[in-house]
């Protein structure tokens, strides 16, 4: 009997446990399912939260459309956005070419933003070729740059830029020579696309030509109504000429002769470096170009051909026009990597194949130039190129290829240094921060009123892209080129200008390395005789 008791209450008690483990795991399953239910409400929450910012963002009244491409960056400012104060937030800004017809024109919209601070402060410092900015523009330290100092550039000028309030104008007087003017104009509008806020009110006239036209000989301090000169930006500078060095062109393509935009052709280039390795590739000096267009070329081409001993060269004559008509199949930048290597030469002033050719991983011998642009003055004789006397050329080509030839591993470095020279400090992010800091020094030299002229048009991405639907190489290049987002990393950080001193020293170093090399040259032609 008391077994019997003790089974049943054993039974009961077990009838019991179980109910209570049932209740237990419906308690825990209802608390998950709750806890799913608030995740699911929370994460909902989220998503129309998401969708709420993406729909203010992208459906701002007006005519461009701006893309918030991420809501979730690490800002702390609480305050309202809006399109003219947009805080660290990643948006692009693509082109809005609305329908043109004969009875409309493509317009500028009207709610860029203007004002981006970057997200990502830099901690990297400008290189050295920004050092040169103080420099080209300490002859207007003192005075400034008035109304009246201003406008006696007016006649060496094609075109007048005006940025007024993030905005930019043009009154142009001159058509440029092929693109060159439209091109400078596209580059200078992308700057404000990547920095919106950062270029101050300013009006500054611009060159197209070659060669600089503010000369020194023809101002004097002495003559107050010389002085100051008036300040004319230009591609490129000369020891005798006061012209504000700017980026060229064709940073942002040359469509007539086929050439990319810098960012896409720097990265071919690289691709290009790689087909032939530095010790399979040609054992002489390349050089192709135009050389009908200064007597230093033409001068050059003499070169080609001994009948004593072989010259060492391989110079040959570019025909546009032909390669214009087979679609430009023998000039593709990207395969002219094949030689040891590579010459530059000047043309009626500075070229732009000057960075092309230092690209190359080749060892450029560079016959030495008369003019510079904005990134050459620093660069190293003997550690970035090879120095070539002007009067001298044939023999010292021949002698610079005999002895890499004979020093294979230091003309390799000194080619792989050039070439990392173009790569690493003439990404456009530094275009752009050059571009920025000149304008930005310029500006504060203004002593003058800005103002918009009469005859001046405003100039944005829209109306100089969209209304090309020809889809040929100038639409192209523009939309390679177009910078879609202002910069989330604030610019390099500006090096200090040189002092005299410093300056000096430095010249006098590339002038010792230059006579070094000079001595070494004079010294093999004497041991082979006279010839």
């Amino acid at each position: 009997m008391r077994e019997n008791i003790h089974v049943a209450q054993s039974t009961e008690d077990n009838h019991h446990q179980r109910q209570r483990s049932l209740i237990t795991s419906l308690r825990s399953k209802l608390a998950n399912t709750w806890i799913t239910t608030k995740i699911f409400i929370f994460l909902l929450f989220i998503f129309l939260l998401s969708a709420s910012l993406s729909w203010m963002f992208t459906s701002v009244s007006g005519e461009s459309r701006f893309q918030v491409t991420s809501i979730f960056t690490r800002n702390t400012n609480k305050s309202t956005t809006t399109t003219t104060n947009i805080p660290k937030l990643l948006i692009k800004i693509p082109l809005n070419c609305k329908a043109v017809n004969s009875n409309t024109t493509q317009t500028c919209p009207s709610n860029y933003p203007t004002k981006f601070k970057p997200e990502i402060s830099s901690s990297e410092t400008c290189p050295d070729y920004f050092r040169w900015i103080h420099r080209d523009l300490k002859v207007w330290q003192k005075t400034g740059i008035t109304r009246e100092t201003l406008e006696r550039a007016r006649p060496n000028a094609h075109f007048r830029v005006v940025i007024k309030s993030g905005r930019l104008y043009v009154d142009q007087y001159e058509k440029a020579f092929q693109t060159r003017d439209v091109f400078t104009i596209w580059g200078i509008l992308q700057l404000l696309r990547m920095y919106p806020g950062q270029i101050p009110d300013l009006e500054l006239l611009f060159l197209c030509h070659d060669r600089p036209a503010i000369w020194k000989r023809d101002f004097n301090r002495k003559r107050k109504n010389t002085w100051p000169p008036p300040p004319l930006f230009h591609y490129c500078g000369h020891r005798d000429a006061y012209d504000i060095v700017f980026p060229d062109w064709s940073f942002w393509g040359w469509p007539e002769l086929n050439i990319k935009e810098w960012n896409k052709l720097s990265v071919a280039l690289k691709e290009g470096n790689k087909r032939v390795k530095w010790d399979d590739r040609v054992p002489y000096a390349y050089w192709k170009g135009n050389p009908h267009v200064s007597p230093i070329r033409g001068d050059l081409m003499r070169c080609n051909v001994s009948d004593k001993y072989d010259p060492m060269v391989r110079l040959y004559v570019q025909d546009w026009r032909s390669e214009i008509e087979v679609g430009f199949r023998g000039s593709n930048l990207e395969d002219q990597c094949t030689h040891r290597y590579k010459i530059y030469i000047e043309g009626n002033a500075w070229s732009v194949s000057e960075k092309y050719i230092l690209s190359c991983d080749s060892m450029t011998l560079l016959v030495k130039p008369e003019y510079y642009d904005f990134f050459i003055r620093s660069m190293v004789p003997m550690k970035h190129y090879w120095p070539i006397r002007p009067n001298n050329k044939c023999g010292d080509l021949k002698f610079a290829v005999e002895w890499g030839n004979n020093h294979t591993e230091k003309a390799q470095v000194i080619g792989r240094q050039g070439s990392e020279y173009m790569m690493k400090n003439l990404e456009m992010k530094y275009v752009y921060d050059y571009m920025l800091y000149v304008l930005q020094g310029y500006g504060k030299l203004m002593k003058l009123d800005v103002t918009v002229p009469e005859n001046a048009t405003e100039v944005c991405s829209e109306t100089m892209a969209c209304p090309i639907t020809d889809g040929g190489l100038i639409r192209q290049c523009m939309d390679d080129s177009l910078v879609m987002s202002p910069s989330v990393k604030a610019a390099c950080y500006l090096p200090k200008p040189y002092g005299d001193y410093e300056l000096k020293r430095f010249l006098k170093k590339q002038e010792r390395t230059e006579r070094k090399v000079e001595k070494w040259t004079d010294e093999y032609w004497n041991l082979r005789g006279p010839t």
